[in-house]
């Protein structure tokens, strides 16, 4: 199975004739997603490759009968995209845009509140059912399905985790790029929470990586609330301290967000926690007891 996307899935992707919503457009296309519609203001009544374009969100909803949007729009105008996507009553809002103002973020994270839409990101890679669906960047070749979620921080350090279950023999339910911004529309527990509930996820890999407390708090979750395998990995163990490495979210000041700080709660929580990048697929192998 997988949570949030599926075959079912209708795509709207917002920013589709800039450069990059055209480029990764294409890749949604071939790997078979059903991008029904695309919105650019002022472009409607265009095609791009072969998907008509609308000036509107909510065009392309009463035209199309969208209800997943995939967001390229550039980071001065990416939040009024995230919330005229919501405001159109989509469940689901990938946002792909990095840079986004903070001050932008917490006008959005304030406008959803009421809303009931899940939104991934934004500064992500976004999400994919492998076999069905992908909405966003991941690259479709290096997933297979199967039975392993993987939900991360880090757009880079998915594909080479996922390259590394696929060689090991595990297919994957869901992979989500939460995003590493500081403030995201949701968390490892949010989606935790999702495959818990899933009868087609038997275990779940979390990538993390210094700053903020989100990986304490989803030990914490699994410590009390999940009973499937979880396996994680931490990035930035060697990062100094007060120094941002790579995220806006990714810095580690007044005494929280380091490394050995998330891997000891992991721990104490019964997640087995690979201390090298390089050994996670054969971790999994230990965990899981696939031969």
């Amino acid at each position: 199975m997988s949570i949030l996307v599926d075959e079912r899935t209708r795509v709207v992707v917002q920013g589709i004739t800039g450069r990059e919503g055209g480029f990764h457009t294409k890749q949604m296309l071939d790997y078979k997603t059903t991008v029904s519609a695309g919105v650019t203001p002022g472009k409607g009544g265009r095609k791009f490759e072969g998907v008509p374009v609308y000036n509107s969100v909510q065009e392309a909803v009463d035209k199309e009968g969208i209800n997943v949007s995939c967001i390229f729009v550039p980071p001065p105008f990416a939040a009024d995209a995230i919330m005229e996507a919501a405001s159109a009553g989509l469940g689901v809002i990938v946002c792909i845009t990095e840079g986004i103002p903070i001050l932008d973020m917490t006008k959005v994270a304030n406008f959803l509140k009421d809303k009931n839409t899940v939104l991934i990101g934004p500064n992500c890679p976004g999400i994919i059912s492998p076999g069905k669906t992908k909405v966003g960047i991941m690259p479709g070749s290096i997933h297979r399905p199967g039975d392993m979620a993987v939900i991360s921080r880090s757009g880079t350090l998915t594909y080479e985790v996922v390259d590394q279950l696929t060689r090991a023999g595990f297919g994957q339910s869901t992979c989500i790029g939460i995003g590493g911004d500081p403030i995201v529309g949701t968390t490892f527990i949010d989606h935790l929470k999702r495959f818990k509930d899933d009868d087609g996820t038997k275990g779940v890999v979390l990538i993390g990586e210094i700053g903020g407390t989100a990986e304490e708090e989803a030990a914490d979750y699994i410590r009390q609330e999940f009973n499937k395998p979880v396996i994680a990995f931490i990035a930035g163990r060697t990062a100094p301290p007060g120094r941002r490495m790579g995220h806006a979210g990714a810095i580690i000041s007044g005494g929280q967000g380091k490394a050995e700080d998330k891997i000891k709660a992991l721990q104490e929580a019964g997640i087995t926690v690979a201390l090298n990048l390089a050994t996670l697929g054969e971790t999994a192998l230990s965990v899981m007891g696939k031969n």
